[in-house]
């Protein structure tokens, strides 16, 4: 009888399991689609027209803007909602948008995470496929070593970087969600005046 109770009771608990949010899910499917293109556009349009050296600085930007965006992404998830209460108790700017990323962690994490991240990943991977293309094709060295040696720098720089990028965004948590709240802020205020 009371193992059929206790059943019963661990079935109750699941119901109250976070239910699928399948417009969150729409939603990032059109945002990762989106993104996706246009950053895909900002490689294939500027990558074969450019010198080799700007065409590598773009691929660093896109690295650092997977790095950047993973410390973001673990710094909410990991950050600490109660001293943005004691903020926003007075008055000071930023902390309703501190508040806002940490209650909404998942979601905030899932996107700096997962969606850049991937996004980010897949456009590099291209990048440094028609990089190492034309630095065959300048230069006359042999294609599969350049596209090996370049993968492997590609690769160690995005893993050491957010190798990095985790022990800072653990360290300093707080931090990083205040910053990225006050950026939110400002853009508010912004949007509030055009709106005016």
């Amino acid at each position: 009888m009371n193992v059929h109770l206790a059943g019963k009771s661990k079935f109750k608990n699941s119901s109250n399991i976070k239910k699928t949010d399948y417009k969150w899910i729409l939603s990032i499917i059109i945002i990762t689609f989106i993104l996706s293109i246009s950053m895909s556009l900002v490689s294939d349009g500027i990558i074969p027209v450019v010198n080799i050296f700007v065409a590598l600085f773009v691929l660093v930007s896109f690295i650092l803007l997977g790095i950047f965006f993973d410390i973001i992404g673990i710094a909410v998830a990991t950050g600490s909602e109660t001293p943005f209460h004691s903020m926003a108790s007075r008055r000071i700017k930023g902390s309703q948008q501190a508040i806002f990323l940490i209650r909404n962690a998942e979601k905030v994490s899932s996107f700096c995470n997962d969606v850049i991240g991937d996004i980010v990943g897949i456009v590099s991977g291209t990048t440094t496929a028609v990089i190492a293309m034309r630095i065959t094709l300048a230069y006359g060295f042999e294609a599969l070593f350049v596209t090996l040696a370049l993968t492997g720098c590609v690769a160690a720089a995005t893993v050491g970087g957010k190798g990095i990028g985790k022990t800072v965004a653990l360290r300093n948590a707080n931090h990083i969600v205040y910053e990225v709240a006050l950026v939110m802020y400002y853009i508010d205020i912004l949007r509030r005046k055009e709106e005016a």
